[in-house]
């Protein structure tokens, strides 16, 4: 019970975070999700030290395994636009497959990258 009530806690965290920064974005009327904002101001308080990775590890850890249920209202929704993907499909999935493979290949070089550097600290 006291694990699930700290990973409760830590995920509010990041809705709150989310939140505030959707109400940045809209104050200041910028064109950036408040999410991505904040997952910058999470991993930048992080780097500080102002935050500690345990207080909200298990939060995280839990919204990453149950990150699947996110894409359920997409995919719905794309049954809505039947016409649009008759139409526009292939441009669309071109674009996916394209962003996918961009991602894909920025995450692996990024990770090879941390696991040099954490390669070369210990020695």
């Amino acid at each position: 019970m006291k694990k699930i009530i700290k990973i409760m806690a830590q995920a509010a965290f990041f809705v709150i975070v989310s939140m505030l920064m959707n109400a940045l974005v809209a104050w200041l009327g910028i064109n950036i999700p408040g999410s991505i904002i904040g997952m910058f101001v999470v991993f930048f308080l992080l780097q500080l030290k102002w935050i500690r990775l345990e207080w909200i590890e298990a939060g995280a850890s839990f919204l990453l395994a149950e990150l699947l249920l996110f894409f359920i209202p997409p995919s719905v929704g794309i049954i809505s636009y039947q016409n649009l993907m008759l139409h526009e499909g292939v441009q669309i999935f071109f674009v996916i497959a394209i962003g996918t493979a961009i991602v894909m290949a920025c995450s692996g070089l990024v990770a090879e990258a941390i696991s040099k550097r954490k390669g070369h600290s210990r020695s």
